[in-house]
């Protein structure tokens, strides 16, 4: 396979689907016709309809995932193929498939390992539902506080992958939090990305998206904090000791007045619930240091199989 100058030894086009029959044969043709020749796999998510059955008559290789959820089908990716590139599109037809040439272009020259097509600056006035545009910028906007990096789309769904994210990457998400995970692990192991826009279509008629608002955005914030926790933990105790801290010091200072006062404290349980929120505050900040030394341990590690990779 190769994208204009670059060789590609192996690229790899990786299309996760639940109940896309009526779009999956058109993205399928314009994959074969934009990358001639690159191996395509449909990750069919136990759909009840026949996406499985016409993805194989569009000689496209499918592989079951009979658990629900797109993360479990990207894990499943991650556990089954091997290849030098992979190519993440989803099967709704909104992605514009003739970009991929220019993408895996753009990924090779670059030598990044995640390179993410944006979809908010050039998009269809449908193409996203309400509060989903407003949803993915606070997202963003979130990772960037937390991680100190500029990302604008966090949830899109069409993605050139590394060899090496893969096997770096472990993922754990089961739903549409895969993506949130992807940069997120991206960013915790130091691997960089690229941001390229593209423009973002509409989804046909009779197709739904399986996104919902706000079961969906609740995981995404939950997926956010916990890997915040695991790569950052002596900012995440360390905030949580200083807030019990904070409110340590507010509940014990009408004791303190007491003890000033009196040489005796009048408010005995908020002198207790002081005293405990002190020693919460520092257990927090020890959890936040001994975690904080296991986490660059596991930092270095990363390091070392980033080089053996390399080579």
């Amino acid at each position: 396979m190769r994208v204009r100058s670059h060789p590609v030894p192996s690229l790899a086009v990786v299309i996760p689907c639940l109940d896309e029959e009526r779009t999956i044969g058109k993205v399928i043709g314009d994959i074969k016709t934009a990358l001639p020749g690159a191996e395509i796999i449909v990750f069919d998510n136990a759909s009840s309809d026949r996406t499985a059955e016409i993805a194989r008559a569009s000689s496209a290789r499918v592989i079951a995932v009979p658990r629900r959820g797109k993360g479990n089908a990207i894990r499943q990716m991650a556990n089954t193929i091997q290849a030098d590139v992979y190519l993440l599109i989803d099967g709704d037809d909104t992605y514009p498939a003739a970009e991929a040439p220019r993408l895996i272009e753009l990924f090779l020259e670059s030598e990044v390992d995640m390179l993410v097509a944006t979809r908010l600056d050039r998009h269809h006035e449908k193409a996203f539902r309400v509060f989903h545009k407003l949803g993915n910028r606070l997202i963003a906007r979130i990772i960037g506080l937390l991680f100190g990096a500029r990302i604008t789309d966090v949830l899109s769904g069409y993605r050139v992958l590394s060899s090496r994210f893969v096997r770096l990457a472990h993922l754990r998400a089961h739903g549409f939090e895969i993506e949130t995970e992807m940069t997120l692990q991206a960013l915790a192991k130091g691997l960089p990305i690229l941001e390229v826009p593209i423009e973002y279509g509409c989804r046909p008629p009779g197709s739904r998206s399986k996104l919902d608002t706000a079961s969906d955005g609740l995981l995404i914030l939950k997926c956010i904090v916990l890997l915040f926790k695991d790569y950052k933990p002596l900012v995440f105790f360390g905030s949580l000791a200083a807030a019990l801290l904070l409110c340590s010091l507010v509940v014990g200072s009408a004791p303190v007045i007491d003890f000033y006062r009196f040489s005796f404290v009048y408010h005995v349980p908020r002198a207790i619930l002081a005293a405990a929120l002190a020693v919460l505050a520092s257990l927090s900040f020890g959890i936040g240091v001994l975690l904080d030394a296991i986490a660059r341990y596991h930092q270095e590690t990363i390091e070392q199989w980033k080089r053996s990779l390399r080579g």
